[in-house]
């Protein structure tokens, strides 16, 4: 471990999961208790250990990891102080219950759909898309139920507008030719805790592949706007843009400055129940 600088102090702790053994990639995010400000974010290495040197002060520390309750504590650290947090064990989250079934439709003022992307030789690139509609078809049996999304292409947006009028070109999305991006899930894998794995088809650019999005439950709730019956996810991907025919190599030889080869795309999703799916009457 390198030296904490002049000044700082240090935390530092060991993950294990429920039955003891290193839990490696939990995310650990130190905020400021003060400016509500995040100072220090990571994740567990492959022994489980984490470490970070803070500036002294008040903080609060949020451990969570894919499948397991959120852990959080508050602690004090001083100049030239080494904070040994110990071994923290985390426990498996308890599964919420699941969203009534039948259709739940899109909210678009509560729902995002985001990306980022690496721009070459620079910053990340921050971008959104502002007009979308679809929802989830929650089955009795949560392994059947389907989810569908569709983007209006070219309501791309990354606050520049000579780059988004790029992006919606020939040498990117081609909105004119391909209007839409379109997503439809065939399966919903349950990968413990309030975690799924949505598997399904993404549609961009004329070309469809096999995409896995990892997503999170976050419950439902009765009440708040008009008293809707809402529930709520947040799902991430990540896409390889020459999976689309969008051949980065061919515009950097050309002198086109562009966004890297891989765009992670992040859902936060809101949605409003519609009423349980009528039934199929028999032939």
């Amino acid at each position: 471990m390198l030296p904490a600088p002049a000044g700082a102090g240090t935390i530092n702790c060991e993950v294990v999961d429920p039955i003891g053994q290193p839990l490696g990639g939990a995310e650990v995010t130190v905020t400021a208790k003060t400016t509500g400000r995040a100072l220090a974010k990571g994740t567990t290495d492959a022994y489980g250990l984490f470490c970070a040197a803070l500036p002294p002060g008040a903080y609060s520390l949020l451990m969570t990891a894919e499948g397991m309750q959120p852990a959080r504590w508050t602690f004090d650290i001083a100049a030239g102080e080494t904070l040994p947090m110990g071994r923290v064990q985390l426990e498996v989250a308890e599964q919420l219950e699941p969203p009534s079934p039948g259709t739940w439709l899109f909210d678009p003022p509560h729902t995002a759909i985001r990306f980022i992307a690496r721009h070459v030789g620079m910053a990340n690139v921050h971008g959104r898309f502002e007009r979308f509609e679809g929802g989830v078809r929650v089955a009795h049996n949560v392994e059947d139920s389907q989810v569908e999304i569709r983007i209006d292409a070219s309501s791309i947006t990354t606050g520049n507008n000579t780059r988004d009028g790029h992006l919606r070109s020939a040498d990117f999305l081609d909105v004119e030719n391909y209007p839409y991006i379109h997503f439809i899930s065939d399966r919903f894998v349950y990968r413990g805790g309030n975690n799924w794995g949505v598997q399904g088809s993404l549609t961009m650019h004329g070309v469809s592949r096999s995409v896995v999005l990892d997503t999170t439950y976050l419950g439902a709730v009765n009440g708040g706007y008009g008293e809707e019956l809402r529930c709520a996810a947040r799902a991430t991907a990540e896409l390889h843009r020459e999976d689309y025919t969008l051949n980065w190599r061919n515009m950097l030889a050309r002198g086109i400055a562009i966004v890297g080869p891989t765009v992670k795309l992040e859902l936060d999703i809101q949605t409003m129940f519609q009423g349980p799916d009528t039934p199929t009457p028999p032939d």
